[in-house]
């Protein structure tokens, strides 16, 4: 029998997507989740984590960059790494590791409102303030450049001309926790095959 894929997840906040995740692969022996990677001590997402019983671990964005063999000695065991709302670019050395192994989701629709400092509430803002019609999700593998390595899927969602920025926050994480882990799923189907 071959042993199940094993995921990573990298986060640096609240955590829904990893949760969500987590639950998803739960009743899916294919697939565990040895561990929660967060980029902040005080990232909620690892209270999540361990609730579900999943190990977590710190790795400062400092010591993503300094501390190569301490990030590679906590992900070497995994198939994956899967960023769940994790901020720090990712270092070359982790891409090399893991190529088209890394998957990344974007809130908006790249190529638009991608790239340093677009990320979260500022997505949603920037989308609202250039008046798009449509917002959603790109899932995507991570390359050496922000937001720009291949799509894997994208969904996207109508905006009202009403929508605040927080209604379009809210109408592309529906997307989020819809379409996340099952393309998670895909992926690594498709890999196996």
């Amino acid at each position: 029998m071959t042993r199940p894929t094993r995921l990573a997840i990298f986060v640096t906040g609240g955590g829904t997507n990893c949760e969500n995740i987590i639950r998803y692969f739960q009743d899916k022996p294919e697939v565990e989740i040895p561990i929660v990677v967060s980029s902040r001590a005080d990232a909620y997402a690892l209270v999540r984590a361990e609730r579900l019983g999943v190990p977590t671990a710190v790795i400062t964005r400092q010591q993503l960059l300094d501390e190569p063999r301490t990030v590679i000695r906590t992900v070497r065991d995994c198939d994956y790494i899967i960023l769940a709302g994790f901020l720090p670019k990712i270092p070359t050395y982790l891409i090399d590791m893991f190529p088209n192994r890394i998957i990344n989701i974007h809130p908006a629709l790249l190529p638009k409102y991608g790239g340093k400092g677009m990320w979260g509430h500022h997505v949603h803002e920037a989308v609202k303030a250039a008046g798009e019609k449509r917002s959603g999700i790109t899932i995507h593998f991570v390359n050496p450049e922000l937001d720009k390595g291949e799509h894997i899927a994208q969904y996207s969602v109508a905006l009202d001309p009403t929508d605040t920025p927080d209604d379009i926050a809210e109408k592309v994480h529906q997307l989020e926790m819809k379409h996340f882990p099952v393309v998670i799923e895909q992926v690594i189907k498709r890999n196996i095959q």
